[in-house]
């Protein structure tokens, strides 16, 4: 998986052509957005951070064939890792944490602590910023956000919403429960 790094507050003014798509999942219409071609966002419905996500730009149905079919041999049970181009559009912290989500075993779950201390952070002093950082992940599933909990074990915040967390570690633990 090769990524790029858009830095956040340029990547409007960058002269990288900016796509999307809509595609169907089990968690609802999805739509992909692209950056040159890697994809930079997946956002499900209700996604809390849909409206600051930047541009969409122009409606490219052909686009994310390779996208498109990763997600549903996800959803399909048959694929556990993706092996897509990336363009992580965010401050090089949120970077940092993001890189350290795609080092998340598929069907393990960390605490945000432990995410923080895998990225040689001091889990003591950076968790609420790792968790803050973890939150705001465009791209969500195959950068797998929600695989981080909460110490106790508990669902914590997933811009999705906590049934579309529910339903992806389900999936992964081989249960999904289909209610989308």
């Amino acid at each position: 998986m090769s990524t790029m790094l858009v830095d956040e507050e340029r990547a409007v003014a960058t002269d990288a052509r900016i796509t999307h798509t809509v595609v169907p999942t089990p968690l609802g219409p999805t739509t992909l957005v692209a950056h040159d071609g890697r994809l930079s966002a997946l956002l499900m419905p209700s996604s809390k951070y849909a409206e600051v996500q930047g541009p969409f730009g122009e409606r490219d149905d052909d686009g994310f064939d390779e996208v498109r079919t990763q997600l549903e041999e996800y959803f399909a049970g048959t694929r556990t890792a993706f092996d897509l181009p990336l363009a992580l559009v965010g401050t090089t912290f949120q970077v940092r944490v993001w890189q350290g989500l795609l080092t998340i075993p598929y069907g393990q779950t960390w605490s945000y602590g432990e995410l923080a201390e895998a990225v040689g952070l001091d889990p003591r002093t950076s968790s609420r910023a790792v968790g803050a950082a973890n939150g705001r992940n465009r791209i969500a599933i195959v950068v797998p956000c929600h695989r981080v909990i909460g110490a106790d074990g508990t669902l914590t915040g997933f811009a999705a919403g906590l049934d579309r967390k529910r339903f992806l570690l389900d999936l992964e633990q081989g249960t999904p429960d289909l209610l989308f």
